[in-house]
C-alpha cells in the first residue's frame, strides 16, 4: 500500500510539472508538441548562435532577463556569468584537492601555521589571520584592476590572457585558430562554469550544516524536517525535499 501511495504522489509531481510545460508550449506555438520554431515573436531569437546556447535547453532564460533584446545587458551577464563561473571552477578543485593533498611547510612562518594544520572548507575561515586574508584581497584587485579589466574585440569574458590565462604569467599562446574549436571550447568553459557554480554551492550548503563538503547528512542533527522522514513521498534520492522551506 505504501509502494501504490509512493507512486501515485510521484506520478502527480511529474505530471504537474508536464501539464505546466504543456501550457506553456501550447500557448507559445499552438500546440503542447509545438515546434519552438513557430515561436517567430521570441526576443531571444538573437541570441540564438552566442557561446553557450546548447542542446538540450538552447538559449535558457527562465526569468526573461534578456526579454528586451538588450545586447549591452547581454553581454555585461555574460562578463559576469565567466567571471563567476571561473571562480567557482578554482572554488571547486580547492574544495577537493586538500582532501587527498597538502603543499609541504609553513603558510605563515612567523605564527608557525603549517599547509597541513589548515582545515578544508569554512572552518579556514577564522583559521587564516587577518594578514593572511589582506594579502588575498590585495591579490585578487591587483589581477581585476591590472590584468583583465579589458575586453578584447568587446567579447565577453575575453581579456587577452590567452587560452588558460597563460599570458597573464608571461606564457605566450595564439589560441584556437579554428573558429569551430573555438566556439567548442569557449562553449565547454561556459558550462563547466556553470556546473562549477552549482556544486560549489552545494559544498557551501552541506559544510554549513555538516561540517564537511562531503559530510553525512546524519550530522545534521537539528533538522526540522527529521521529523517527516518518515512520511509518504519521503524517497531516495533527495529524501524529504522541502527547498522553499514550508515545513520549518
Amino acid at each position: 500500500r505504501a509502494k501504490s501511495l509512493n507512486a501515485e504522489l510521484n506520478n502527480g509531481r511529474l505530471a504537474m510539472v508536464a501539464i505546466i510545460g504543456m501550457f506553456y508550449q501550447d500557448g507559445l506555438t499552438g500546440s503542447a508538441w509545438g515546434d519552438w520554431d513557430l515561436y517567430v515573436d521570441s526576443p531571444l531569437r538573437a541570441y540564438e548562435n552566442e557561446s553557450g546556447v546548447q542542446p538540450p535547453v538552447g538559449f535558457w532564460d527562465p526569468l526573461g532577463l534578456a526579454a528586451d533584446g538588450s545586447i549591452f545587458d547581454f553581454r555585461r551577464r555574460r562578463e559576469v556569468e565567466l567571471k563567476h563561473g571561473r571562480v567557482s571552477m578554482f572554488a571547486t578543485i580547492g574544495y577537493i584537492v586538500p582532501e587527498y593533498a597538502r603543499i609541504p611547510g609553513f603558510l605563515s612562518p612567523s605564527t608557525g601555521l603549517k599547509f597541513t594544520d589548515m582545515p578544508n572548507g569554512f572552518a579556514a575561515i577564522s583559521k587564516l589571520g587577518a594578514q593572511g586574508w589582506a594579502q588575498i584581497f590585495l591579490f585578487i584587485g591587483f589581477v581585476e584592476a591590472n590584468v583583465y579589466n579589458e575586453q578584447v574585440n568587446d567579447e565577453p569574458g575575453n581579456y587577452g590572457a590567452g587560452f588558460l590565462g597563460v599570458r597573464s604569467i608571461g606564457v605566450m599562446s595564439t589560441g584556437f585558430e579554428d573558429p569551430e574549436i573555438r566556439k567548442k571550447k569557449l562553449n565547454a568553459e561556459l558550462a563547466n562554469g556553470r556546473l562549477a557554480m552549482m556544486a560549489i554551492i552545494g559544498m557551501f550548503f552541506q559544510d554549513g550544516l555538516t561540517g564537511s563538503a562531503w559530510g553525512d547528512w546524519a550530522n545534521y542533527t537539528e533538522s526540522p524536517l527529521r521529523a517527516f522522514e518518515n512520511e509518504l513521498g519521503v524517497q531516495p534520492p533527495v529524501g524529504f525535499w522541502d527547498p522553499a522551506g514550508y515545513t520549518k
